[in-house]
């Protein structure tokens, strides 16, 4: 084979290696408030999924950033049962087998970083297996690259699409947006054939009222990032992480610029009790002008400032029952 045949097919390895990279750090483009990560607490339902919904058919994200503490405890081995085994990993466990196939990566994966491409040293039984090896390499990123966009582009899952609800609709949008269906949000909405969700508070139409309310508040806020405004309206635990991102930002030399925030559908997840604290998870979704820019020049470096930008998360809000609500989580939908 020759040398321009071996340039090619390394080129077209990188190719494929750079690719899943911007596949896999697409989703860290927006700056709005919440949209790093899944943070917060949703009582004793922090590590339980929310029920799918219309608006975020989807499954929600895992809380990555919590102060709460997983309360079921791990089922314990029976007495005397035997310990589990190790994982075995992708080799077949540790030991000689696991040190030898991981030399061969290794020095396949050397050979590709420093010139020597797919088919260098097929004349001995080594080199032959390293080009087998790097052939699986290429197969299994490619796997997870399938596996990523279609856990991406896949819709409810089965143990939550019973508990999807319809939308909750309203007939105009007080922040300026078209007409989105004939019953106001809240209520009267749910039902037409769907399951209507778990509520075990009575969420009313002044509830969705002052979710839509937060929503756009905190956005703002975020974007001005005004703390003190923020601290009147979420947690403790979730200003933390705020105040968290935003001295990242800071650190960057970049701001976060949100403006136009608009909700263009919401549904009601579910709705219960713990003691007289009350949760809602309300999944919404909305769009908004979405930036980051320079602190020192202004210069828009991420984002269109003419465009706006759409996104659907899960909503958390708590009260002490009979007071306002504040929001407690927002979780990325996958």
């Amino acid at each position: 084979m020759t040398h321009d045949s071996r340039s090619r097919r390394t080129r077209a390895f990188a190719a494929i290696v750079v690719a899943l990279a911007v596949a896999l750090s697409a989703s860290g483009a927006d700056a709005r408030a919440g949209s790093s990560s899944s943070s917060g607490s949703r009582g004793s339902r922090t590590y339980s999924a929310p029920p799918a919904t219309s608006t975020a058919p989807s499954t929600a994200a895992p809380m990555e950033r919590s102060m709460a503490q997983p309360t079921a405890p791990r089922p314990s081995a029976p007495t005397g049962a035997p310990a589990p085994a190790p994982s075995r990993g992708w080799f077949g466990g540790g030991g000689f087998m696991s040190g030898l196939m991981g030399g061969l990566i290794g020095a396949g994966i050397g050979s590709l970083l420093f010139g020597g491409g797919f088919f260098s040293g097929l004349g001995s039984f080594a080199g032959i297996l390293g080009f087998i090896l790097q052939v699986v390499l290429v197969v299994v990123l490619v796997r997870l690259a399938i596996r990523f966009f279609r856990n991406r582009s896949a819709g409810p899952s089965p143990a939550y699409a019973s508990a999807a609800a319809e939308p909750l609709r309203r007939e105009g949008n007080p922040m300026g947006g078209g007409p989105l269906g004939g019953a106001p949000l809240g209520g009267g909405g749910l039902g037409g054939g769907s399951a209507r969700p778990r509520d075990e508070v009575g969420i009313g139409p002044q509830d969705y009222q002052e979710f839509e309310r937060l929503l756009v508040s905190i956005q703002t806020a975020y974007a001005a990032e005004d703390l003190a405004a923020l601290r009147g309206m979420a947690t403790p635990e979730m200003l933390s992480y705020f105040s968290e991102d935003l001295a990242a930002n800071a650190s960057r030399g970049t701001a976060n610029r949100t403006s136009d925030v608009r909700l263009l559908q919401g549904d009601l997840s579910e709705a219960w009790r713990e003691g007289n604290t009350e949760y809602a998870t309300v999944a919404m979704r909305f769009s908004l002008i979405d930036v980051t820019v320079d602190r020192a020049t202004g210069r828009v470096v991420e984002g269109d400032p003419s465009r706006p930008t759409e996104a659907a998360e899960l909503w958390t809000f708590v009260r002490s029952q009979g007071g306002r609500w504040i929001l407690s989580a927002i979780q990325q939908t996958r």
